[in-house]
């Protein structure tokens, strides 16, 4: 069993920045892919980022690409995403997941082993 532990989240006016992070409880494989969904209210989960551990590999949706940036630190076994220029719309929970299956990154969130409790992100207009 793995534990994802997220925090950063937080309230924040359009156009700001918020950095999260999640930290795995502990580190077992020997490559996986770590993804950040989101989950707005009355909305289905939607895949935000992901980045594969290994080779740093990364790849975005479409609505955060330019403003998002997800990475991982080896040493510290976190990974990040760094969001700037926030907009009312990316108010949601997000979540970190890991897919422990390999290197390569999917998007549909049944593809993730392990869930975090997710963290609120507010924006406000």
């Amino acid at each position: 069993q793995v534990q994802l532990v997220e925090s950063g989240g937080g309230l924040v006016q359009a156009g700001g920045s918020l950095r999260l992070s999640c930290v795995p409880s502990r580190r077992t494989f020997s490559s996986y892919v770590m993804g950040w969904f989101r989950q707005a209210p009355g909305k289905e989960r939607e895949f935000v980022a992901a980045i594969t551990w290994s080779a740093g590999s990364t790849y975005y949706a479409d609505s955060v690409k330019g403003r998002f940036t997800i990475s991982r630190d080896n040493a510290k076994n976190t990974v990040y995403l760094q969001m700037n220029s926030l907009k009312p719309e990316d108010t949601a929970v997000y979540y970190c997941a890991v897919d422990t299956g390999g290197t390569y990154i999917y998007t549909r969130s049944y593809k993730y082993d392990y869930w975090g409790q997710g963290t609120q992100v507010t924006v406000s207009s």
